[in-house]
């Protein structure tokens, strides 16, 4: 199987455990790797026989800013569940990165990655 990934596509949003998290809000980092056939995209260069790295971009951004998860696991489902809902794909791995993760402790950050492939 072939891959598209998108890298550290970065926002920031208003998600975590804590009400405080909620409130002040931090920095996420977002990979999309999209597993699919891009034989027919490498014949023909045309974007009408891949997928549009842009929309995808589109597709996260709106997901991040219409929801206010407390779990890194929901924010990387709720990506996963739409990109195989809008795209020809046949599998989708998405991980989620939060800095500043109130652990007690100093880390660089947390992160959740998630595989969901199509169902036939």
């Amino acid at each position: 199987m072939d891959r598209i990934r998108i890298h550290n596509m970065s926002f920031y949003g208003h998600h975590g455990v804590a009400a405080s998290e909620r409130d002040l809000g931090g920095r996420f980092q977002v990979d999309v790797e999209l597993g699919l056939d891009l034989r027919a995209a490498g014949e023909s260069d045309a974007v009408a026989d891949t997928v549009d790295y842009k929309a995808v971009y589109d597709l996260v951004a709106q997901i991040q800013e219409s929801h206010r998860f407390r779990l890194l696991e929901a924010f990387a489902h709720a990506i996963a569940e739409a990109v195989l809902d809008r795209f020809a794909v046949e599998e989708v791995t998405v991980r989620v990165r939060k800095a500043s993760v109130p652990l007690g402790g100093l880390i660089d950050y947390a992160e959740v990655e998630i595989t969901r492939r199509r169902e036939n």
